[in-house]
């Protein structure tokens, strides 16, 4: 992979929260829904208890609520981030990215585990907010040599679809110091809800993507970057 194939990737990585900040903040029409969409996931897990800890990661009970983005140009990483209360609005402003920056049909989306979290979860709440999914995103109906979307994890997986392996462990394998941070996926609702702190959640994000790039460039034969 040359360095002009390189900037045409955008890197992006999402945090996402339950919409509400409580079980008992839901309406009882989504509380019913709630509790039949994880009835077999939740096993002896009342549906309260499982919501807080798993809301954010459905698209259909969950909000984003940062979308960091990131891109290699001359040789330093770039980063931008797109992070606050209003979904709707976030949603806007990365799409407006897309349209202006990576409208191309050889530009590339990339992410870890994207497939099956990132890429999905964007497209679905961007259809229930009525906004219309960028080229990049529209995959129905394209043959596999024309989706342009990449993901670490499926690279990693060499068609073992069994196989989960997180950023920050193939980071580690890899030989790529993850920028340290106090904080873990797991937390960022408790961070949002309580402590109402956006500011990190948006750095953590952040890191994510940085961890990423380098993690992309490695499994490339590419050395990583140290500036940013």
């Amino acid at each position: 992979m040359n360095s002009s194939t390189l900037q045409k990737i955008l890197f992006i990585d999402i945090e996402t929260v339950p919409q509400a900040k409580d079980w008992n903040d839901l309406d009882e029409r989504t509380q019913i829904l709630w509790d039949k969409k994880t009835m077999h996931q939740r096993q002896e897990l009342s549906a309260e208890k499982f919501y807080a800890h798993h809301a954010g990661i459905l698209a259909e009970f969950g909000k984003i609520i940062c979308i960091s983005c990131g891109l290699v140009h001359q040789g330093e990483i770039r980063v931008k981030s797109f992070y606050g209360h209003h979904e709707e609005k976030i949603l806007q402003d990365f799409c407006q990215l897309l349209h202006e920056n990576y409208s191309k049909s050889d530009h590339l989306l990339c992410a870890h585990n994207g497939k099956e979290f990132d890429f999905p979860y964007i497209a679905r709440r961007l259809i229930i907010h009525q906004i219309p999914i960028p080229k990049l995103l529209q995959i129905q109906g394209k043959k596999p040599w024309e989706i342009t979307l990449l993901d670490t994890l499926d690279l990693w997986k060499f068609g073992d679809y069994k196989h989960y392996t997180s950023l920050d462990l193939l980071a580690h394998i890899l030989g790529i110091e993850s920028p340290k941070d106090d904080i873990d996926g797991s937390q960022v609702a408790q961070i949002y809800y309580e402590e109402k702190n956006l500011d990190r959640i948006k750095n953590y994000c952040e890191k994510d993507v940085i961890t990423l790039i380098n993690v992309f460039l490695r499994m490339n034969h590419l050395p990583i970057i140290h500036k940013m």
